[in-house]
C-alpha cells in the first residue's frame, strides 16, 4: 500500500494503517533518536512519544509527498529527543580545554563504516553531539540551533568546533586500528 493511502486511512482512526505507517517509519526514525541519544531505553523513549505525537497531529499533516511525511516526522523525533535531554538535564555544554587543531588525513573517514562513525559521534558528550547532528546532519544554521537549545549563537558555533576537534582527536588515537582493520 502507498504511504499517501496510508497516511489517509491513519487521519481516519484506521490502527492497522497507523502499525502500518509505525512499522515503515520506526525503523529510520529510531535511527534518528539514538544519534542523539547515548542509551537504547532513551532512544525507544524519545520513539514512542515522537509517534504518540505525530499520530495525534496527523489530522492537521497534509500529505503532499513522501519525502514531506519523512521530513516533518524527523522534525518530531529530533524534537522529542532535545525534550528529553532537557528533562533528564543532562544536555550540559561542556568545554574542552585543550582545544587545540589536530590535522586529519583526508582519507582517514574513507577507512571507516557508517557504524564506526556512528560509535564515534555517540562518543561525543551530549553537548556536542547535539550541536554536531543538528548542524551537520539535519542542515539547521547556527541562529536555529541556538533558538532551539537556548544557547547562545556564539555557544552552537564553538560547540560544533570543539565537537570537530574531538572527533578529529578521536580518530587520530584510534586511526590506526581502523586502518589495520580494512587493510586485512
Amino acid at each position: 500500500m502507498e504511504i499517501a493511502q496510508l497516511v489517509m486511512e491513519a487521519k481516519q482512526g484506521s490502527a492497522p494503517a497507523q502499525k502500518c505507517l509505525f512499522d515503515l517509519l520506526s525503523g529510520k526514525m529510531l535511527l534518528v533518536c539514538r544519534r542523539y541519544l547515548k542509551s537504547n531505553e532513551d532512544a525507544e523513549e524519545a520513539l514512542l512519544d515522537g509517534f504518540y505525537k505525530f499520530f495525534k497531529n496527523l489530522g492537521s499533516f497534509h500529505y503532499h509527498t513522501d519525502a514531506a511525511l519523512y521530513s516533518w516526522i524527523k522534525k518530531i523525533m529530533v524534537n522529542e529527543c532535545l525534550m528529553l535531554l532537557r528533562k533528564k538535564n543532562v544536555f550540559a555544554i561542556v568545554t574542552e580545554a585543550d582545544a587545540a587543531d589536530y590535522p586529519l588525513e583526508a582519507t582517514a573517514l574513507n577507512n571507516l563504516s557508517a557504524k564506526e562513525i556512528f560509535d564515534l559521534i555517540l562518543q561525543l558528550p551530549v553537548g556536542y553531539r547535539t550541536v554536531f547532528n543538528l548542524y551537520e546532519i539535519e542542515g539547521l544554521e547556527h541562529k536555529k540551533i541556538a533558538e532551539m537549545l537556548g544557547i547562545a549563537e556564539g555557544t552552537s558555533k564553538s560547540q560544533l568546533s570543539k565537537a570537530k576537534i574531538l572527533l578529529q582527536k578521536n580518530l587520530e588515537q584510534n586511526g590506526t586500528k581502523y586502518i589495520k582493520r580494512k587493510l586485512r
